[in-house]
């Protein structure tokens, strides 16, 4: 066999493979069972900011006023008051992984501001999470905010969640952004351990029958792998810490090329979902057998390998490709 291990985050991994956020990580039963098919570690589902914002002034709406809490309240309901079940339920959930599953467990974060939740990750680093994982997608909808109000947000967040917590801080990011690789580079050095790329979004649909709003494409394609494998390739060996790839790995073939492109990570879900927990020995039997038949003792020899910076032919990842490929493009 060969060396699968590999280090995202500054956390050890028994293989690239985590479980990305998602109602795979949602019951005990259901992470023992990833971790018996050879899970390397699992990011519970997320728990929402809205939710920690809902409890949190259910119990303080007394001292609250317009909407707004002086610290000294968060303080009174660190120390004084009883959690609500959806929070307390999730550091539970965080204590009882913890308790029984061998790899690491990294809490989940959906959020969208700066404000008033951020107290929540010292609970959650408390509970024993290995590391927490920010998942941050600001729409950019907003006709009347700037672009670089947008990204404030971003830094703002991190910087209040970094104030709690000594774990790693991973997070999660969309492509929304008018100089990408840039705002990539300038997170990866607000002192966050990890980045990964992509989230996956609510899609808005519409059926046309009964002309209401549907939810469209829930689960990844194989085909969404490429907007990840660009940007993984681009970014590699220039940011100032660990990549994970998200959305659109479904086998070990899309697992194999990530770590050519420089990812120390995938996380997945969608194959799971499409093809049963086994999905996982089956991608890590292929990553093995390729290793094995290009002399591969370990991911670090070949990690990065077509990445950007290490390829002869840089603009293979820029838009002279498009070009090359449809110009007299007949269709099939």
């Amino acid at each position: 066999m060969a060396d699968l291990t590999t280090t995202f985050a500054g956390i050890k991994l028994k293989n690239p493979i985590i479980i990305g956020s998602s109602g795979l990580s949602d019951s005990l039963e259901n992470m023992l069972d990833l971790e018996k098919h050879g899970a390397a570690a699992v990011v519970l589902k997320s728990l929402f900011e809205e939710e920690i914002l809902k409890e949190m002034n259910a119990n303080l709406h007394r001292m609250s006023s317009d909407g707004f809490l002086y610290p000294e309240t968060v303080d009174f309901y660190d120390f004084y008051e009883t959690p609500e079940e959806g929070t307390s339920k999730y550091l539970g959930q965080i204590q009882e992984a913890k308790k029984n599953l061998s790899i690491p467990v990294i809490a989940s974060i959906n959020c969208i501001t700066a404000s008033q939740w951020t107290y929540f990750p010292r609970q959650i680093e408390t509970a024993g999470a290995d590391a927490l994982e920010l998942n941050i997608f600001v729409l950019p909808t907003d006709f009347n905010r700037s672009a670089e109000e947008n990204e404030k947000i971003y830094f703002d967040i991190i910087r209040e969640v970094k104030k709690q917590v000594n774990i790693p801080v991973i997070v999660k990011l969309s492509y929304y952004f008018s100089n990408l690789a840039s705002f990539l580079k300038r997170v990866s050095g607000s002192g966050i351990n990890g980045l990964v790329l992509f989230n996956r979004f609510y899609n808005p649909d519409f059926d046309i029958e009964t002309l209401e709003f549907t939810s469209g494409a829930v689960l990844s394609d194989p085909s969404d792998l490429y907007l990840s494998l660009r940007w993984i390739a681009i970014l590699s060996g220039r940011v100032d810490c660990s990549l994970a790839a998200s959305t659109g790995v479904h086998d070990g073939t899309a697992l194999i090329k990530q770590l050519l492109a420089g990812a120390n990570a995938v996380e997945v879900a969608s194959t799971i979902y499409k093809n049963g927990h086994e999905q996982i020995q089956v991608m890590l039997n292929e990553l093995n057998s390729w290793m094995e038949r290009k002399k591969y003792a370990s991911v670090d020899q070949f990690r990065g390998l077509l990445s950007q910076s290490k390829s002869e032919n840089p603009a293979a990842f820029e838009r002279v490709q498009f070009m090359k490929y449809f110009r007299g493009f007949q269709g099939v």
